[in-house]
């Protein structure tokens, strides 16, 4: 009898730490944390005046009806319980242009973004696609995310060749750039993808109830904490777009850019506030493109801006000409020249606080107590942001931002 009870109480015991051990994992790496409600980004400048929103509640004009497809994945079962910070959620999504190949390359992604940043807020996730997205790619997503999650298809007319386009001379211009071994350079589907990056996601009809948005790519990390709502600061500061890495364009990509941009500012002087950042992407005065960009896989930014009357102006302005086929425009280029002189200086926000990987760049804090602060999880000494091929140290300078202490050590 009593070896009969001895088997029971054990019995009981194993139970109880499967039980425990069970609940432990179900809880994944949504860990609770405190949120500073103070919290603000490193290298911040003073406060301004905040955006102005405007109705997105109408279609996007041109979009297809067929192609504006679901929200009908609700938000996922295993989300935290955690409350956002107080004063509620500003308008704000994540965005992500991906394929259903994109998926397990995605997942990574979006387990960064949740650990570090989203299980406090559960903001929504818009994830667009040139075809249809798949059931395992719509489970597996939505299940990770604890927000709402939404998935749109392209219309076909924003990412196929319009009808001003040669095809013929965009083939050519194609085969040149292979040759000469230009990255990218012979790919149709990247210039689609810039195209529609640089005019079009903005227009999608999943995306005319927000404000905001965070754009998440494949295989990107976040190695810090991020403890504050950055949408809400954006919008508290002014900010319009937020940044993370900064460098050069390959030139060869874009030969004219700068020649049809200096045409568009000349019929529209309107759209440049005295106060803008024309000196961080020409050294000489607007003669010609130094090539600096903001890296745009990259952004935190206002959709209104990319709404704005300047910049569809400007975007249209482009497009007619033809350079997104017959060169290979990027939206990287094309959004951070828009950013630079069609807002202030004070606009545009600096993110030295996130820390961001995509390959082959990493943007991590060099201060010792940022990164404990934030229990950041990379190598300050493979920071770019002041190293000799980056433009953030010229942007840090035109717009006084003061550089954290030992950035020497960090520097080239």
């Amino acid at each position: 009898m009593a070896r009969a009870n001895a088997r029971l109480i054990r019995f009981a015991i194993f139970a109880t730490m499967l039980i425990v051990c069970g609940y432990i994992l179900s809880r994944g790496s949504s860990t609770s944390y405190t949120v500073d409600s103070n919290a603000e980004p490193q290298n911040i400048t003073k406060d301004t005046s905040a955006t102005t929103n405007k109705d997105a509640s109408a279609p996007a004009a041109g979009s297809d009806a067929k192609d504006t497809t679901v929200k009908d994945v609700a938000a996922s079962p295993k989300a935290s319980t955690q409350k956002p910070s107080s004063g509620g959620k500003e308008k704000a999504t994540f965005v992500s242009l991906a394929r259903n190949s994109d998926l397990w390359e995605l997942v990574d992604s979006i387990r960064h973004v949740e650990d570090r940043f989203n299980h406090r807020f559960h903001y929504d996730w818009v994830f667009l696609n040139d075809e249809e997205f798949n059931e395992e790619f719509k489970k597996v997503t939505s299940e990770l995310v604890s927000g709402k999650t939404s998935y749109g298809v392209i219309p076909n007319e924003q990412w196929s060749f319009p009808p001003w386009i040669d095809v013929d001379k965009a083939a050519a211009v194609r085969e040149e750039m292979r040759q000469k071994k230009i990255i990218y350079g012979d790919s149709i589907s990247y210039r689609h993808m810039c195209r529609y990056e640089s005019g079009f996601f903005f227009r999608h009809p999943l995306l005319d109830d927000y404000e905001w948005y965070w754009r998440v790519e494949p295989g990107i990390k976040i190695f810090c904490d991020v403890d504050y709502d950055v949408f809400k600061f954006m919008k508290e500061k002014g900010k319009v777009y937020g940044f993370t890495i900064t460098l050069p364009e390959y030139k060869e990509t874009i030969p004219t850019l700068w020649d049809t941009t200096k045409e568009f500012i000349k019929e529209n002087p309107q759209y440049l506030p005295e106060d803008n950042l024309m000196q961080w992407v020409s050294d000489d005065g607007g003669a010609s493109y130094n090539g600096c960009h903001y890296w745009s896989n990259f952004e935190i930014a206002s959709l209104d801006f990319w709404r704005s009357e300047a910049y569809l102006k400007y975007f249209d302005y482009l497009d007619k000409k033809g350079g997104f086929f017959y060169e290979r425009w990027g939206d990287a280029p094309v959004h951070s020249i828009a950013a630079s002189l069609f807002l202030s200086k004070d606009k545009i926000q600096f993110f030295g606080d996130v820390g961001y990987y995509h390959i082959p760049f990493n943007n991590c804090p060099i201060d010792e107590t940022v990164r404990a602060k934030k229990k950041c999880m990379c190598n300050p000494n493979d920071d770019f942001t002041f190293k000799g091929y980056s433009c953030t140290n010229k942007f840090f300078k035109l717009t006084n931002l003061q550089k954290p202490v030992g950035w020497e050590k960090y520097a080239d």
